[in-house]
């Protein structure tokens, strides 16, 4: 009588995910075009003029989170005078990867670059948050002609002491894993949504409205959350491989980050990136957490304006 209980029970709660996602997906559909590439689809949303003056600027988000937390503000306040490219990284938002295992930044990397390339866009400014870190330094590592300037966001590039949570692990198991992604994820994740981001914001507060604005219930579908987890898995063995190239990158990389961030140490990741990249510039913002394109985003879209501002005509005209 109790296993089939137990089986009622995950009947229920795979009924209730799927209604859920059903409901998510309506709430927060695609905004963007659907772009075949090697390995999957990636979902572009790509604002702002044409034919502006300067380097496209393409907008990477970091985990649990999709485009969205790149466009608002930021991206959608560069988007009055630049051209700029929001993607949802693959297995995120409404872009898919064929498989659950292409989680490398090396991988991910090589699916928006062929994006781009499709988009015709041939270099641009990369502006990149936290796990997208990683995807940013790899992208200027494998296509440095693709990367005019890279604006890091308290990014990951470096292994890390410790791990990335037990629920991750957990969900990247065999079997298990899928079986709880698939039954009790959705309903416990919308409980506990709002208080994981506030805690990802401190010591800032997170602006009302803000897990709904960014459709941030669609990292509790099951296949989402899957990708997420086996992104964060994953990670830092990609990272201990990619940080000895970091003195490859030559174009200029600006970071920004706080030195009350709780998610991603300064002290692990910027401070020796900025150590080791050849032309870069670091900022360290003083009692600023995680999410800095929120707490500063004035400071960020100047920085992408320098950035843009420093490159030579001709070059610029090329990237288009």
């Amino acid at each position: 009588m109790l296993v089939v209980i137990f089986v009622a029970l995950l009947a229920v709660l795979a009924l209730a995910t799927q209604a859920g996602v059903f409901l998510s997906e309506r709430d927060h559909p695609a905004r963007g075009r659907m772009i075949e590439v090697a390995g999957g689809t990636l979902h572009i949303l790509d604002i702002g003029p044409r034919q502006a003056a300067g380097p496209p600027i393409v907008m990477i988000h970091g985990a649990s989170s999709n485009l969205e937390v790149m466009r608002q503000p930021v991206g959608e306040r560069l988007a009055q005078e630049h051209r700029v490219i929001l993607i949802d990284r693959p297995g995120h938002g409404w872009s898919t990867r064929d498989r659950v295992e292409d989680s490398t930044p090396e991988i991910q990397a090589r699916m928006i670059e062929e994006g781009l390339s499709k988009l015709g866009v041939r270099s641009a400014i990369f502006v990149v948050h936290s796990w997208a870190g990683a995807v940013g330094a790899r992208i200027a590592l494998d296509y440095p002609a693709s990367v005019a300037g890279l604006v890091m966001l308290a990014p990951v590039a470096y292994p890390w002491p410790g791990g990335v949570g037990r629920y991750n692990q957990l969900i990247d198991t065999p079997v298990i894993g899928p079986l709880f992604a698939y039954t009790v994820t959705l309903p416990l994740g919308l409980l506990l949504a709002q208080p994981g981001a506030r805690g990802v914001f401190l010591p800032q507060t997170m602006p009302d409205g803000f897990v709904r604005n960014t459709a941030t219930p669609l990292l509790l579908r099951p296949r989402e959350f899957i990708a997420n987890a086996r992104d964060l898995v994953t990670l830092k063995a990609a990272v201990a491989e990619q940080a000895p190239r970091y003195a490859e990158i030559k174009a200029p990389v600006t970071i920004i980050t706080g030195d009350a961030d709780k998610t991603v140490s300064t002290n692990i990741h910027s401070r020796p990136f900025a150590a080791a990249a050849a032309n870069a510039k670091l900022i360290v913002l003083p009692g600023v957490g995680h999410m800095i394109q929120q707490a500063a985003p004035d400071l960020v879209i100047a920085e992408v304006e320098a950035m843009i501002g420093a490159i030579p005509p001709r070059a610029a005209a090329a990237a288009h």
